[in-house]
């Protein structure tokens, strides 16, 4: 979703005048797009501080902008000249020349407008529906964002997003269709449908698996892939959707985030293992071949040993493709950072690396059931090695992949399908030889 949103921050800048430069210095505007969810990205941004007050331009203007809780944001404030909504992107060009018509309660003025700030319930719902509209400059040509939603009603204990994206608002499907149609007839080929929970999209009568159903029926070749949902708000409806529609690919994230029903209770996580095992086992049987990720913390307070353990046999039993490994950090604001942390560093850090290579092996083990097959690929990027073309990709099922050819068969493959039979693999990826 920041990725995405970094690229209507892109047009919005170029609308005003902005060119986008990889030179560091002499830049005029620098904007950094962050997401307090993991310390670790807050922490990155203290690093971008200390390289851009080096910078001897006095004219230079710094925004912070992205997800951002009220306990960073008065860490920064003293830090940038400007920390600004990305709900407030429409905004943007009056709040940075304002000499023009201001901005609605002086945000201008202030250099400082960040949602929920005004604390005006109408005018946020504004926003919320506005910024999204933003035509976004997409970073290539042939695989898209498009967001469906934004926000989130959940409110897991160690989670920030329901605090600095808003509740859940979904955008009109007419829009979203319109959006994919036009993608499609400029020939790209891969859809991403985004949203902090896309299963509980809602526009009136259409649900995710109608929108699922209605994007599919647009005519032309390209994939359809969506994230993130929620084991709560995968129905039967949304699996049989998943089965109808051709376009979409054969790839799930399904954030589990422990393995044991008394931490789920901690997190607020509203499904116990027993369901989560009963949805995993529905997918399978209609979707035999698909590849499934998701998301789990290690660490979190409270968590037991034992308690661990039962998550690390659940990634044993489901034998995931990949997964996202995060060891808790407590979030400012958030219920579960009134939990006392008491897992410490090491024990985490041990829990982390057990995961690892309990995932490592059956990512292996399932990449082996590809070797000899052919599948069809959708190229990313390529590469000259040794008088050699390599190509590189990813597969229906989201799998990277690596595959040559001779100089003879030299062409422009990037943005497009093409065939690869699989000759050998890797835990985290395929090797193969291009059709």
């Amino acid at each position: 979703m920041n990725r995405s949103d970094s690229e209507r921050i892109a047009l919005v800048l170029e609308k005003m005048g902005y060119k986008k430069t990889s030179q560091i210095e002499g830049i005029d505007l620098l904007v950094v797009n962050m997401c307090s969810v993991r310390q670790s990205a807050v922490d990155r941004v203290y690093g971008n501080i200390r390289n851009f007050k080096k910078l001897k331009n006095k004219n230079l203007k710094t925004i912070l902008t992205g997800c951002i809780i009220e306990a960073d944001l008065k860490k920064f404030k003293d830090h940038f000249d400007y920390i600004l909504s990305i709900k407030a992107l429409p905004y943007w060009p009056e709040i940075l020349n304002p000499a023009g018509e201001q901005v609605p309660y002086g945000a201008g003025k202030e250099k400082y407008f960040y949602y929920p700030e005004p604390r005006n319930e109408k005018f946020n719902k504004k926003l919320d529906a506005n910024y999204l509209k933003e035509q976004p400059k997409y970073s290539n040509n042939f695989s898209a964002f498009v967001p469906i939603m934004t926000g989130c009603n959940n409110f897991c204990t160690f989670c920030v997003v329901p605090y600095v994206r808003g509740p859940e608002i979904s955008r009109k499907a007419k829009e979203i269709v319109s959006e994919t149609e036009n993608l499609i007839k400029n020939n790209f080929k891969e859809i991403w449908l985004l949203g902090q929970n896309v299963n509980s999209y809602k526009d009136r009568n259409v649900n995710f698996p109608k929108l699922l159903k209605q994007i599919n029926n647009i005519r032309g070749n390209f994939w359809i892939r969506f994230t993130s949902s929620h084991p709560k708000d995968l129905s039967d409806e949304l699996i049989n959707a998943m089965v109808e529609c051709e376009k979409v690919t054969e790839y799930l994230n399904l954030p589990v985030q422990s393995g044991d029903n008394e931490i789920l209770k901690k997190m607020n996580r509203p499904y116990t293992i027993e369901k989560y095992k009963e949805i995993i086992e529905k997918i399978r049987e209609k979707i035999p071949d698909i590849a499934l990720s998701t998301d789990v913390i290690v660490g979190f307070p409270g968590e037991t040993k034992k308690q661990f353990e039962n998550t690390a046999n659940l990634f044993k039993e489901v034998k995931y493709d990949m997964a996202y490994i995060a060891k808790y950090s407590p979030r400012p604001g958030t219920a579960a950072a009134k939990f006392e942390d008491n897992v410490s560093p090491q024990e985490k850090e041990r829990r982390w690396r057990i995961l690892s290579g309990i995932l490592k092996q059956t990512a292996l083990e399932n990449n082996k059931k590809y070797i000899g097959k052919e599948v069809e690929v959708i190229v990313e990027k390529q590469k000259t090695r040794n008088k050699k073309q390599v190509y590189f990709g990813k597969t229906r099922t989201y799998k990277t992949i690596k595959s040559q050819v001779s100089s003879l068969k030299l062409q422009d493959l990037v943005g497009h399908f093409t065939k690869v039979k699989i000759t050998d693999c890797s835990p985290w990826g395929l090797k193969g030889i291009l059709k």
